[in-house]
């Protein structure tokens, strides 16, 4: 009995307490406040009124299993109950009650029950989730507590929510599952039938139908090609009629209702709709005539009773015998095939090929194997020969022809890319020059000397004759930069004419310039080297093609070898270009040109000494420090002294080198290189008393410098009189290295030019 809560007859009840705290029960899901853990207790860990304590141990033994959580353990495993509901219904005359069948879900990870209502068909009942998945709580007095897997079997009555659902069966799993830990399964039973599902059942089977009914079954053909379609590409010549032309069609033929449908391919800007024709069925013989509304349906219905009126729904019978009905064959799948002609409303069209999936389904359906293609293209038309009118004489040909093309006219576009691609830059100048001479019988323009250059950006041609004193001759622009026609065409003619190209131009060759006649002679470096760089363009200078040629004379490979031994008199294995060129030329007896002479002599020719000569490089550095009057030798030489630990009197190249920068030596940086490299000797070392000693233009005067001839002008060679002509050439000086192994280079064809000893 507890006391009176008076003054002085309580006591306080936390005397001896040491916890005080308070457990969390309400937390936020989803921002809703919901009740997160019933389970835990009251201040200080006391428990709640009408809360007991789950026991920490279970009453079943540990097994052998695995320690991992339901969560893990259970995931996706769900037991499966059959249930039924019995549901009244009052105030209805045909039924008092129903029966509603459910699906009871448990799911073991959580202990979550779900209960879902299969749908039927016209029940006119919201069906399927009847109660969400949760945990759900057992009935009062035990609402503390929630449903476990304890609580199910089979042909029990469960509530949920205050509706009783009778457990009749469950499926294979549960059995097992509820087997497995401890529970004795009840024999399953069965779900009584609904009354009223079964007298509307038995009205409906006795009810006929109201109007005759024939079945179509299309479905099954629909299931299974719904979505395949072949594939065909036509063809309709329609040329034959006025303005009609060939179309190419694609034909798709819809397997799931043997309907067809016709696009046409479509040319850009074609201004024609693509859809050929509509999906639809395709008859064989259209176009068909005009038939009257319902003359054309899938079945017939008699009238029995004509135009009574009467009440009745038996006076309508089906026409077994298809009585008056329109024949009208379609198309089907079995009709196409590669070849075949079908009629597309009145239109011819021919099957020419088809795609992949096409010869598939008639393969394997079939067995057709044969599926030429039938080319569809259209035949080029004839083409028409344009003629122009002959040239005028006004402005250049192409501007006259651009008259004749359109109305409006436009002025000619020269190869823009061609003149970007070989336009001059840099050092490379994109032209050929060859020095020439005229060839004529004039006593007076007998030694005339002209420069030919040819324009590869637009393949124009300049002459230019070097101005000579005392010569009579003026000299300077021969012939202005133009394209220059080749000689004997006519001049009014309908064709363009034909220009001089680069091919055309070699040393030896006879180029009739506006009817002057000139004879190559030579040309520069620059040409050489681009003439042998094309080769494929230059068949002169294919040094391939001249070994081809030289392979011919190897009889008398024991006649060369005495002849190149006896122009060789100091047996340097060498001979000058002169010799080599007539040797050659006596060889061959007019098989190769001049031209074809310099190219071979120009790669067995012997490699020149490039290295720079040292007095020219000390002059030139005289040159320069007597005009900045550099006179401090003295002061580099006792710097170099102090350097100079070992009192070697030498120093490294790049010491000595950077003492000439920070005296402000006034040579280029390639120009004090050049001197350094000639005093340095197998160690990298100078010596530099030496070294200022040459650079010292008072004490050691260089004699004044010229420059050699050939860095001065171009330098050519003349030798079509059988004399070196004074065309200032380079190849005048030409040497050719007859040991030079020719035989290693072209495959051991030319035996008679091999190395002799």
């Amino acid at each position: 009995m507890a006391l009176p809560l008076l003054p002085g007859n309580s006591f306080n009840r936390n005397v001896g307490k040491e916890k005080f705290h308070k457990s969390q029960h309400w937390g936020f899901c989803n921002n809703v406040s919901m009740l997160v853990s019933e389970d835990k207790p009251g201040i200080g860990g006391e428990l709640l009124l009408g809360q007991k304590m789950q026991p920490k141990y279970s009453v079943f033994p540990k097994g052998m299993g695995s320690d991992a959580p339901s969560w893990v353990a259970f995931d996706k495993q769900v037991l499966s109950f059959d249930a039924y509901l019995e549901d009244e219904v009052p105030d209805k005359r045909q039924e008092n009650y129903r029966i509603r069948c459910y699906k009871i879900y448990f799911y073991l990870e959580d202990d979550t029950i779900q209960v879902n209502e299969p749908e039927l068909k016209n029940s006119g009942m919201p069906q399927g989730t009847f109660i969400r998945r949760h945990r759900i709580s057992l009935p009062p007095p035990d609402d503390d507590q929630f449903y476990t897997m304890h609580h199910f079997n089979i042909n029990i009555d469960i509530v949920f929510y205050g509706r009783t659902f009778k457990i009749y069966d469950c499926d294979t799993f549960t059995k097992n599952f509820l087997k497995k830990i401890g529970v004795k399964v009840n024999p399953p039973g069965q779900c009584p039938e609904d009354p009223y599902m079964k007298m509307r059942r038995e009205t409906l089977d006795c009810r006929e139908p109201l109007r005759p009914y024939e079945s179509f079954d299309t479905l099954k053909q629909f299931l299974e090609y719904d979505r395949k379609v072949l594939r065909f590409f036509c063809l309709w010549d329609d040329s034959a009629s006025m303005f009609g032309d060939r179309r190419e069609l694609i034909l798709h033929y819809f397997l799931s209702d043997d309907t067809v449908e016709v696009k046409e391919v479509m040319l850009h800007n074609s201004g024609r709709d693509p859809m050929f024709l509509q999906r639809r069925k395709l008859p064989k013989y259209g176009p068909p005539g005009v038939y009257q509304p319902g003359q054309i349906t899938d079945r017939t219905v008699l009238n029995m009773y004509g135009g009574l009126r009467v009440n009745r729904v038996d006076g309508y019978l089906l026409d077994k015998y298809m009585l008056g009905k329109v024949d009208e064959e379609f198309y089907k799948d079995s009709d196409l095939f590669i070849g075949a002609t079908i009629n597309v409303w009145g239109r011819k069209v021919l099957l020419c090929d088809c795609d992949e999936f096409t010869k598939k389904y008639y393969k394997t359906k079939y067995g057709i194997e044969n599926f030429t293609s039938i080319p569809c293209e259209a035949p080029p038309p004839p083409k028409i020969e344009r003629k122009f009118p002959p040239y005028t004489g006004f402005g250049s040909e192409e501007d006259s022809l651009r008259s004749c093309i359109g109305l409006v006219l436009k002025p000619y576009q020269r190869n823009f890319k061609k003149f970007m691609e070989k336009d001059s830059y840099g050092n490379i100048s994109n032209t050929l020059r060859f020095f020439g001479k005229l060839f004529t019988h004039k006593c007076a323009d007998l030694n005339r000397m002209f420069v030919i250059s040819y324009f590869l950006s637009d393949d124009t041609i300049s002459v230019f004759e070097p101005i000579e004193r005392n010569s009579g001759i003026t000299g300077g622009k021969f012939l202005k930069r133009i394209r220059v026609k080749k000689p004997g065409q006519e001049v009014f003619k309908s064709e363009l004419s034909e220009y001089i190209k680069a091919e055309e131009l070699y040393i030896g060759a006879k180029v009739n310039v506006n009817g002057y006649l000139f004879l190559l002679v030579n040309a520069d470096e620059y040409t050489l080297n681009y003439m042998e760089t094309n080769s494929d363009k230059f068949p002169m200078s294919s040094i391939e093609l001249i070994l081809e040629k030289l392979k011919e004379e190897e009889s008398k490979s024991g006649e060369i070898r005495k002849v190149f031994i006896a122009a060789d008199s100091k047996h340097r294995k060498m001979v000058d270009y002169n010799t080599f060129r007539d040797i050659i030329l006596s060889l061959t007896v007019g098989k190769l040109t001049e031209h074809e002479v310099i190219t071979l002599a120009r790669h067995y020719q012997v490699p020149e000494d490039t290295r720079p000569d040292m007095n020219v490089l000390m002059a030139q550095a005289h040159e320069q420090l007597k005009k900045n009057t550099f006179e401090n030798f003295e002061r580099l030489i006792a710097t170099c002294v102090y350097e100079d630990r070992e009192k070697k009197k030498v120093l490294p190249s790049k010491d000595i080198k950077r003492l000439c920068k920070s005296s402000r030596l006034p040579l280029t940086d390639d120009l004090l290189g050049s001197i350094l490299s000639g005093f340095k000797d197998s160690e990298e070392q100078i010596n530099y008393e030496s070294f200022f000693c040459a650079l010292n233009w008072r004490m050691n005067p260089m004699p004044e410098f010229e420059a050699p001839s050939y860095l001065k002008e171009l330098l050519t060679f003349s030798h079509f009189d059988g004399k070196a002509s004074a065309a200032c050439g380079c190849l005048g000086e030409l040497k050719v290295n007859i040991g030079k192994p020719f035989v290693l280079r072209t495959n051991s064809f030319f035996v008679f030019l091999q190395p002799w000893e």
